[in-house]
């Protein structure tokens, strides 16, 4: 029997006035350097044509007809799979009028995954306000991608990088409001989703999660702050007692030294800033944003739409490189993993 060949990775547009399709053609650029695996962009062929035109790029871009037609395409150009409708941009300048556009290049890497067309869901950076302006009613890609694939309850945002994994268990909330949203439920929440998706995608068993504080000094037993004692504290028990290996709170400041990362598999944060400074200082180039809970993989480089400097030809394509390799190998543990249900069954 003729090997199945492997399934390519969808590639979302992104903000089309960002740094979104230049990492993506640069990344084509070296995939036989990188042993990249094969993917496709859902976008505006011609737009794409008109960046490497301007970027000086002589780099080919093929428009498919189908998923299923990238695998071969891949060696000879970046397949892109065409959007419905035209897509014109100007570098470093947003325009509400491609909303429609990013939305559908979402909606449609979603929809060929979930129908088994597509190995897994690479995103590109978007650009909120203009999306807003569009009538985009999600706070951002994390709630569209859930609603996309009917998951109900809330995903779990996972940061990783070769060093780390840190999951935020507040996020895309001011600093002030993200004690009020600190609930015993939500860090166990969190904490299992992490915890299964470590098991599952990452072979880790029995995964080990550490979990900070809110406060300087783990609130030094109630002196400088409560939380620990009756929030936090109590979520780490009642994890404990479903059987995870869990601990904390420990203070954060000591948790992300060499040494303190070697005790756990992934830490479990109180609020976005105390997950992502240590990993964005650890491998600022390479760290990958990863959604945990949804039924399909999902990765993302872990930056935004860099305006400032797009269509320079400068942007790095390192994260969304990384980005790549990971929903490969996700992608490749949880297809390995049901082969081996399905011959048990």
């Amino acid at each position: 029997m003729a090997r199945r060949a492997p399934l390519p990775l969808a590639v979302t547009m992104g903000e089309p006035a960002g740094i979104g399709g230049e990492i993506t053609l640069a990344a084509w650029s070296v995939r036989y350097d990188r042993g990249l695996p094969p993917f496709f962009l859902i976008d505006s062929p011609q737009r794409v044509k008109t960046l490497a035109d301007h970027l000086g790029w002589r780099l080919p871009v093929e428009a498919i007809d189908r998923p299923e037609d990238a695998v071969e395409a891949f060696d000879q150009a970046l397949p892109v799979l065409p959007l419905e409708m035209a897509v014109e941009s100007i570098p470093g300048r947003p325009d509400p009028k491609n909303g429609r556009a990013v939305m559908d290049s979402i909606r449609q890497a979603v929809t060929l995954t979930c129908e088994g067309r597509a190995a897994a869901v690479v995103t590109n950076p978007i650009q909120k306000s203009a999306l807003y302006e569009s009538g985009f009613a999600f706070p951002g890609h994390t709630e569209f991608l859930a609603d996309l694939s009917g998951t109900k309850t809330r995903p779990v945002m996972m940061l990783v990088c070769s060093e780390l994994r840190v999951v935020p268990v507040t996020i895309h909330v001011p600093l002030r409001e993200a004690p009020a949203l600190l609930t015993k439920e939500a860090i166990i929440h969190c904490a299992l989703v992490t915890a299964d998706a470590l098991n599952r995608d990452f072979s880790l068993t029995p995964p080990r999660l550490s979990v900070t504080g809110l406060n300087p000094h783990a609130g030094e037993k109630g002196g400088l702050g409560t939380e620990e004692d009756e929030i936090i504290r109590p979520a780490v028990d009642e994890l404990r007692a479903m059987g995870l290996a869990v601990d904390g709170p420990h203070p954060a400041d000591t948790m992300f030294h060499e040494r303190a990362r070697a005790q756990y598999d992934a830490a479990i944060c109180m609020y976005h800033d105390q997950a992502l400074i240590p990993i964005k200082t650890l491998d600022f180039d390479r760290g990958v944003n990863t959604t945990l809970g949804l039924p399909f993989v999902r990765t993302s480089p872990d930056h935004g739409t860099a305006l400032s400097i797009a269509g320079k030809g400068i942007a790095s394509a390192e994260s969304f490189i990384a980005a790549l390799e990971l929903a490969d190998r996700t992608a490749a543990q949880r297809a390995r993993r049901a082969a081996v249900a399905n011959d048990l069954g």
